[in-house]
């Protein structure tokens, strides 16, 4: 220490030298000297010893009243080595006093409960109205509101309070209690177990705006929670009481009870019944157009989306155009996560609505913004507006046009290509079936043909067939096979077809469809629909065989399909009891027999007997085929073969012949060739309910349309 002294007389005579005005080397140095306080504080932090330093920093509060350590100003980017030891000392500090002070409120609490429970249960209602208040106070705070849960009697005495309050505070200061303890498990345990939920759905109809507030939060809060409150919720009324609540004008408020309607309805059917009977659907749609709080409009359409698989609610969004108001939510560049959120929820519940609204024909608006979707480049929007679009497009002449004339083929192309490169080819399902829906029966359907091809889209489908050879996705299959049959009715399709070897995968699923039927019908054991995903193997035989029907007008194909040995199998299905399946392959046999050398084959395979009775069938179309491809056979056979096949057939058959081919077989073999079938309803499931916990993002079945 004396050193340190010794050593600090030079810096102390050079200040005070500084100090007198004389000019040293200090203010050369750095612009200004020292002051004699300046120079004492320096020797004082020198003569300091290195635990009383780091004392002094680490441990302020040790150092005698009013005394400092007047510690150096260092660089904040280069601190020393006992400035990084404080700070880490002070959170310790801190952390433990933490502690001592949680353990003290909760004795507190434990102290004074049997006292607070004393006046809880008093007559006097002030000393009832200062317990609640109490009450109110200690729940504040976490340990003190995990103590008072833990008390049950404490939890029964503040909810038995309310019996004699008779203020608007009593209530206010009791629910504000209880909804504080909803804020961790173990007053959440409480509140469910001590059986608070009837008491809290009473005060759901209070006349006190904040009383129901916190109620509705402390629901909500149990909800989330705490496993085993919905169904005691359900129980007591509460869908009833929340649902009658819709009508508050508060969006915060209504952002805690759609959130609870969504939890309380998903997944039971006999909820959403109930929903749809209060009139909460109106609200929610009038929500839903006018509102600007981003989180009341997320969780409505949370509500919407479970609420869309119900029946009964979706007719009423569809009356009160709510297919409309949520279309104008769609948008391509979401400003936020949450209004990216809110526009899934509505393309989702679109598309659970769209299986209802086929008949729908004011959705131009809609469909335009869901073609622009299908080019956003996020699959799963994509897959989703394409299912859209599939369900308002079946059945429907007018919204084929929009979405064709919206160039919606440029989209589903895309939606189909984004499919394929994700490594995901199942869900092109919707985009497929939406393409077949346009590609048939309304005036654009040519051009939306034609447009498949210009778009690059045919050899894709080609490779989804291709792809499906081994049955694994039979509606894709199914889906498929069906827009290729479409495509088959524009001539400049049918070249790029055949060089996708197209015809050599339509008889390829034929005959391995054909060949589960026949182990069907010789077993008498019927596969289950779900071993097919739901499709029956007579569409497949139907689909293919109708596939191939329009196929075959082109010459070079009807040698390729002869060549396939199919003639066979469509001779046998001629033998079965299935309208829809002997159409199809009249039709096929009747361009098949329209070249010398498929007519012979015909005739070789014993064609001729069955088609002899078809042509007596009551079903036109069957009959006029039937008797067209008896005429080619006739057509192609020498004289004497003629003559001798003619004997064999009555008076009555050959008049028949001639009537069908000339007077109206043409013109009903033309209207089958362009109303093969109508289009399938696609049974909409409920698939997208929002579970509480976690997103379903699911792809269901879409209807089709040949």
């Amino acid at each position: 220490m004396a050193g340190r002294n010794a050593a600090a007389s030079p810096l102390a005579a050079s200040a005070n030298q500084d100090q007198m005005g004389a000019s040293g080397t200090w203010e050369n140095n750095f612009g200004q000297g020292f002051t004699t306080q300046q120079v004492s504080d320096i020797n004082s932090q020198l003569s300091q010893t290195r635990t009383q330093r780091v004392r002094a920093a680490i441990f302020p509060e040790t150092l005698e009243s009013g005394t400092s350590f007047p510690y150096p100003q260092r660089d904040p980017s280069n601190p020393t080595a006992v400035q990084k030891l404080s700070e880490p000392s002070h959170m310790l500090k801190q952390a433990v006093t933490g502690i001592l002070n949680y353990q003290d409120d909760a004795d507190l609490v434990v102290r004074v409960a049997p006292e607070l429970i004393r006046l809880l249960s008093s007559r006097d209602p002030q000393a009832v109205a200062s317990a609640q208040l109490m009450c109110n106070q200690l729940s504040k705070k976490e340990a003190s509101r995990v103590a008072m849960a833990k008390s049950q009697p404490l939890v029964a005495a503040i909810c038995g309070s309310l019996q004699t309050a008779n203020q608007p505070q009593n209530y206010i200061d009791v629910c504000s209690a209880l909804c504080n303890m909803s804020r961790n498990s173990v007053g959440l345990q409480a509140i469910h177990g001590g059986g608070v939920i009837p008491l809290l759905i009473k005060l759901l109809g209070s006349s006190i705006e904040k009383v129901v507030f916190l109620a509705m939060t402390c629901l909500h809060n149990l909800l989330l929670h705490q496993k085993g409150s919905k169904e005691v919720i359900i129980q007591h009324g509460g869908v009833l009481k929340i649902s009658q609540l819709f009508k508050v004008n508060n969006a915060k408020f209504l952002a805690l009870a759609a959130d609870s309607l969504q939890m309380l309805s998903y997944g039971i059917e006999e909820v959403k019944e109930e929903i749809s009977s209060t009139g909460v659907v109106e609200e929610l749609i009038r929500i839903m157009s006018s509102a600007e709080y981003e989180k009341l409009l997320w969780t409505c359409s949370r509500l919407l989306k479970v609420l869309s698989v119900n029946g009964k609610a979706k007719v009423i969004i569809i009356q009160h155009k709510g297919m409309q108001i949520l279309g104008g939510l769609l948008n391509q560049q979401p400003a936020t996560p949450m209004s990216k959120s809110i526009m899934s929820n509505c393309l989702w519940t679109l598309r659970n609505l769209s299986d209802v609204a086929t008949k729908n024909d004011n959705v131009d608006n809609l469909i335009q913004k869901l073609v622009m979707l299908l080019s956003s480049g996020d699959i799963s929007w994509a897959t989703c507006a394409s299912g859209v679009l599939s369900n308002l497009t079946c059945n429907n002449s007018r919204n084929k046009m929009s979405c064709t004339q919206f160039n919606g083929v440029h989209g589903l192309v895309l939606v189909i290509k984004l499919c394929l490169e994700s490594g995901v080819p199942d869900m092109t399902e919707p985009a497929i079936c939406a393409l077949r829906h346009i590609t048939a029966r309304h005036p654009e359907a040519n051009n939306a043909q034609n447009s498949v091809r210009k778009e690059g889209g045919i050899p894709l489908i080609c490779e989804m067939l291709e792809r499906q050879q081994a049955g694994n996705n039979w509606p894709v299959i199914k889906a498929v096979i069906g827009l290729v049959r479409n495509l088959a009715l524009a001539a400049a399709n049918v070249d790029i077809l055949n060089q996708c070897n197209v015809v050599m995968h339509l008889t390829g699923l034929l005959q391995y469809s054909f060949g589960i039927l026949q182990h069907e019908m010789s077993t008498g054991i019927q596969e289950s629909p779900e071993a097919f995903d739901g499709v029956k193997m007579e569409e497949v035989v139907e689909w293919s065989t109708a596939a191939l029907h329009i196929l075959a007008r082109n010459p070079n194909i009807r040698a390729a399909i002869r060549s396939l040995n199919v003639i066979p199998i469509m001779i046998n299905i001629l033998y079965l009891n299935n309208s829809n399946m002997v159409r199809v392959v009249c039709g096929l046999l009747n361009e098949l027999s329209r070249d010398e050398e498929g007519a012979r084959v015909i005739e070789m395979e014993g064609a001729t007997e069955q088609l002899q009775n078809l042509v007596h069938t009551p079903d036109t179309h069957i009959a006029a085929y039937s008797a067209s491809v008896l005429y080619n056979i006739l057509s192609f056979m020498d004289n004497k073969s003629s003559a001798e096949y003619m004997k064999r057939l009555s008076v009555d058959l050959t008049n028949q012949m001639n009537n069908e081919i000339r007077t109206r077989g043409e013109q009903d073999m033309l209207d089958t060739q362009h109303n093969f079938a109508v289009d399938e309803q696609w049974q909409n499931q409920p698939l997208q309910e929002m579970d509480p916990t976690q997103t379903q993002q699911q792809i269901g079945m879409y209807g089709s349309d040949l």
